[in-house]
């Protein structure tokens, strides 16, 4: 139904639909679905999300490898105590992805929005416009399928792989999916959220994919707390009214050419950036 930003741009505007509408109405063509059933599905993605992002917060919960852990708890506790520096909104939504990246390492149970290693982006982002806002589960997911529809746009014409991409493509298109949403979620424009998601991409755009030991966990979990705070900052720029001089689809076009242009080693093979550090390669030596 729609392959490039331009032309789900398009769609929403000669139908006066929202993003979501228009993703709503494509799946259920393509999946051979009804809205009913589709709600249901979605449902069950929202729960999940929202499990992932509140369990870690209030118990440490360690990584399989005890390389991490923990860290969800300390921002929702530095949160807790009044004295933080940007904010309560910020803290509560750095400690919702901290802990769905942490469920993750653990070896618990994730929505990969758009890949397991960016998981913890679009849940916190959705729930924490949802507390800020008080919005409803059945606005989250209209504000998920508004996500959907950015991340089938930047999987058909780039990637969402670190290892082909680097973590631009990863967290970087997580932050692009959260900002288009929220943006609807708060009532801006679809051209609004195609800014928002364009601001979200450039603000990474180049970011290299270390896990050290290759595991899905340092720099990584730091990476979906700065990325929520992306997507948030880049919704923000969108609604005061502030464009993206470059079209989403070259955006996404870009990011996918310098992706190309990362060498091997800052593609998800853990041989260079932090993996590669003395103490990276001091941790990787303890899985050898």
């Amino acid at each position: 139904m729609f392959n490039k930003g331009s032309e789900l741009l398009k769609l929403c505007k000669d139908n006066d639909k929202k993003i979501s509408e228009i993703v709503i109405k494509s799946e259920m063509e393509s999946s051979d679905i009804t809205y009913d059933e589709l709600m249901n599905k979605m449902k069950e993605v929202l729960k999940t999300m929202d499990k992932s992002a509140n369990s870690a917060l209030n118990k440490e919960i360690i990584s399989v490898s005890k390389i991490s852990g923990g860290n969800a708890k300390k921002i929702e506790n530095y949160k807790d105590n009044g004295k933080t520096i940007s904010g309560d909104l910020i803290n509560s939504a750095m400690a919702k992805a901290l802990s769905t990246s942490e469920i993750n390492a653990s070896m618990g149970k994730i929505v990969a929005a758009p890949t397991a290693g960016a998981s913890g982006i679009l849940p916190s982002a959705l729930l924490t416009v949802k507390e800020k806002f008080n919005l409803s589960d059945e606005n989250l997911i209209h504000g998920l399928f508004a996500a959907a529809g950015i991340g089938e746009i930047v999987s058909k014409n780039a990637t969402v792989s670190g290892a082909e991409g680097g973590c631009q493509a990863e967290c970087g298109v997580a932050s692009a999916m959260a900002a288009a949403a929220i943006v609807e979620l708060v009532g801006g424009d679809v051209e609004s959220s195609f800014h928002a998601a364009s601001f979200a991409l450039i603000n990474i755009m180049g970011l290299v994919c270390d896990p050290i030991a290759g595991l899905v966990e340092f720099p990584c979990a730091l990476r979906n707390a700065s990325g929520v705070a992306n997507a948030l900052i880049s919704a923000d720029l969108a609604m005061a009214g502030i464009k993206s001089i470059v079209p989403f689809d070259e955006v996404v076009d870009a990011m996918y050419k310098v992706g190309k242009a990362m060498p091997e080693s800052l593609r998800e093979t853990a041989l260079g950036g932090i993996a590669a550090t003395f103490t990276g390669n001091e941790i990787k030596k303890r899985f050898e």
